[in-house]
């Protein structure tokens, strides 16, 4: 192969994998948005000890999840992929049929245990009996999502996002309709009960199950047909010897058993704070009713609105892993050098505005969004707003140390993170008296030092260094200066018109305007680098009409 035509497949390659990426971090974004939406009646429905409720229930599913199945896809593609390129197509399909035995099994028990158990987890743990039959409702999602994620992962190992992404939605959108009506029914049909917002927040995680099941049958259609259209083309090439089970197996349990791991260690945080919570505050003499409002403003409105840019950090990395494999495999380390700057450019690019806009709005979108004027709301994502960057980050380099095969690395980060993350939330609600504040604090700092980690580690493993001045230093100072002309512009609106809603309708496209601007006459992204990110080449053709470049 001639120079010039390897040179043009990895630059199709490389497009290819940020595109994939793009149409998974559009389809992240929009489940995001849709659970901001209907969370929004929900917690009204609900009140704040509802949604806390509700959002201790979920911590312990998602553990419960991560556990048995969350990173079957993560796994799944990445032995698909690397299987891809040497064209093992049998090995492909023993892959997928592993993985479909082994989601059921582990899927199967995590489910039972967390129906037995649900209210010994609550009471001795979280101290949040109420949030039991949650639990108990949510349980079954485990299952349906072990065997949905092994199609997810099937479908991103062969190189496509599309039915991923297509399944979230469907699954968002289900989950929204079914957990708003069902909350609204339950508060109305248990409303003589000891406790209504129990039950109301079982018929929200009602809408977690349907949501699953929903995405499943549309992923198991698609996947069945998938393999009926494409069956000429999964025929093992005769030169190629063909794996054995067990081999198949070991790969597959090699591989899953670090990603989990990783993952567990490094959701285990809010639970551990739920945890350190619900016991420390209620020695200190909170009620049942007060812990669950506290936690309802810092699960149910910060952390869930903290945690939309960092779907976009989510979905990149997602994307990114198979194709990591893929430049590795063939022995590229130049190409997965590339591929690895590029995303955590972009990520920065989108975190780092986001973070400093969180930061200067953070009343005002509080109030629109979840309709709580409260100071406590607006302090909150004030000074949990560094964790969006902290969080995008740790995420991506997170993926890229499974795609190098150090997923030992991030879990032993992780688990270094929480340790310290641990102490520090333990001694600010202990002795402090830091109350909810001291979980934001400790919620950022968790992410920093698993960001240092990760960093130290794939520069050493690599030889790789990203450029700071580009990435990180004219981004920040471009969303600082983006961040005083907002304040200031929404500050002058609401003034004159007395409606923060027009402040903000008029102060945020203005920002997101400014900031572009900014980037680019910084020289933040090259003429080089921008046709190789989402839109580049209508962004550029804009930018040399207006003379920007």
């Amino acid at each position: 192969m001639s120079n010039e035509t390897k040179n043009t497949d990895q630059s199709v390659d490389s497009s290819n994998f940020l595109l994939q990426g793009t149409i998974l971090a559009a389809a992240g974004i929009i489940v995001r948005l849709i659970g901001l939406l209907y969370k929004i009646p929900m917690t009204r429905v609900l009140g704040r000890d509802g949604i806390g409720c509700y959002n201790t229930a979920y911590e312990v599913y998602n553990i419960g999840l991560i556990l048995s199945s969350y990173s079957l896809p993560l796994a799944i593609s990445k032995l698909i992929a690397a299987r891809r390129v040497r064209k093992q197509t049998q090995d492909i399909n023993r892959v997928f049929r592993s993985g479909l035995l082994f989601g059921s099994i582990a899927g199967g028990l995590m489910t039972i245990i967390l129906l037995c158990e649900a209210d010994w987890i609550t009471t001795n743990i979280f101290k949040s009996p109420s949030s039991a039959l949650s639990l108990k409702v949510m349980a079954p999602t485990i299952l349906v999502f072990s065997i949905m994620g092994v199609i997810r992962g099937y479908f991103q190992g062969m190189g496509s996002m599309v039915p991923t992404s297509i399944s979230q939605i469907i699954e968002q959108l289900v989950n929204a309709a079914v957990s708003i009506a069902a909350s609204y029914a339950f508060m109305r049909l248990f409303a003589d009960r000891e406790n209504p917002a129990s039950y109301g927040a079982a018929g929200g995680t009602l809408g977690t199950l349907s949501g699953a099941v929903a995405a499943f049958i549309f992923l198991t259609i698609l996947i069945l047909r998938y393999r009926k259209n494409h069956e000429g083309d999964l025929k093992h090439p005769q030169s190629i010897p063909i794996e054995s089970w067990g081999l198949v197996y070991t790969a597959l349990f090699m591989t899953l058993t670090p990603i989990i791991l990783s993952q567990f260690v490094y959701q285990l945080s809010g639970t551990v704070d739920n945890s350190m919570f619900g016991l420390i505050m209620s020695a200190k003499g909170y009620t049942e009713k007060e812990r669950l409002e506290l936690l309802g403003v810092y699960g149910g409105e910060y952390r869930l609105l903290s945690n939309v840019p960092v779907a976009i950090a989510s979905s990149l990395g997602t994307s990114m892993i198979p194709s990591i494999v893929r430049s590795r495999t063939q022995g590229n380390t130049a190409e997965a050098k590339d591929k690895i700057r590029l995303t955590i450019k972009f990520n920065m690019l989108i975190a780092i505005p986001c973070a400093v806009g969180m930061g200067v709005l953070a009343a005002p979108i509080m109030l629109l969004i979840f309709n709580d004027d409260t100071r406590l709301a607006a302090d909150l994502m004030m000074l949990g707003a560094p964790a969006v960057i902290f969080f995008s980050l740790s995420t991506v380099t997170n993926a890229v140390l499974q795609g190098i095969d150090l997923m030992r690395k991030s879990v032993t980060h992780s688990a270094i993170s929480l340790a310290i993350h641990t102490a520090l939330v333990y001694v600010m609600l202990k002795y402090m008296n830091m109350g909810i504040y001291g979980l934001v604090i400790g919620n950022v700092m968790f992410a920093l030092v698993v960001c240092i980690l990760n960093w130290v580690t794939i520069s050493r493993t690599l030889k790789y260094r990203q450029e700071i001045r580009t990435t990180f230093l004219l981004p920040l100072l471009s969303a600082v200066l983006m961040g005083v002309i907002t304040y200031s512009s929404y500050a002058g609106i609401r003034a004159i018109t007395h409606s923060y809603r027009l402040g903000l309708l008029i102060s945020i496209p203005l920002s997101m305007a400014i900031y572009v601007i900014l980037i680019i006459l910084t020289k933040s992204v090259t003429e080089e680098e921008l046709p190789q990110m989402p839109f580049g080449q209508r962004i550029l053709y804009l930018c040399r009409k207006l003379k920007l470049m």
